[in-house]
């Protein structure tokens, strides 16, 4: 299904014809250009890749002007914006499959789309149940507490191993520890999509979708929504 690339921005709070108040969060949403368009008939599949935002370009070297410290787009990215007609180079590029994919058993028309068409938010609506991808809040190296919600072991009684995982498996038989065992390690930065969310609001002036409920990712995080069948 069709999606757009938008930016988390946070949350906030609407409230509907009858008077609930509604948690939603704010994603901003500018309008995406199509940069790539895959067929079906040659590929197997359909989906178009969509850009968001824009990058810096490195100034001509015979340009008076000091070129800009910190990223900058490559030839490449160039050279692909500018087959798709785009005056400027995205700063993010994903692809959204539009056919129902493997295994499903849905037979709805395939959008399509060409080089240089537009994607805005009004392809949404107040009511559609959409799905939001994004990346969590890393949180570095945490212990089993944190990271699991392990109930650690008592404060008092001369127990000396508070927040400790304890035992990890027998050492007689498997004689290792299996596969999947739940322990230290890093915490978050993880892609992650919340399904089941309902679009409460769309401003178009603004470019903003008011979806219900909270997606992963931090504020100004990169997120994507997708409409869900």
């Amino acid at each position: 299904m069709i999606g757009i690339i938008g930016k988390k921005l946070g949350m906030t709070q609407i409230f509907n014809e009858a008077g609930q108040q509604v948690p939603c969060t704010v994603i901003e949403a500018e309008p995406n250009a199509v940069t790539h368009v895959v067929d079906k008939a040659a590929a197997g599949y359909a989906s178009v890749q969509l850009g968001y935002g824009k990058q810096r370009v490195a100034r001509p070297s015979k340009a008076k002007e000091r070129t800009p410290r910190g990223r900058r787009a490559t030839k490449a990215a160039i050279g692909h914006a500018t087959r798709a007609g785009l005056d400027a180079v995205p700063r993010v590029l994903r692809s959204f499959r539009l056919d129902d994919g493997p295994g499903s058993a849905k037979t709805q028309e395939i959008p399509t789309y060409a080089l240089g068409d537009v994607i805005k938010v009004d392809i949404f609506a107040p009511g559609d149940r959409v799905k939001v991808t994004g990346t969590t809040k890393g949180r570095g190296f945490q212990g089993v507490v944190k990271r699991h919600g392990f109930g650690g072991g008592p404060n008092t009684h001369g127990n000396t191993k508070h927040r400790r995982p304890g035992s990890i498996g027998p050492g007689t038989d498997p004689s290792r520890v299996i596969k999947g065992k739940k322990m230290p390690g890093h915490y978050g930065a993880e892609r992650h999509t919340q399904t089941h969310l309902r679009v409460e609001k769309i401003d178009a002036e603004r470019n903003l979708i008011y979806v219900r409920g909270a997606v992963a990712g931090p504020r100004n995080g990169i997120v994507l929504v997708r409409k869900q069948g």
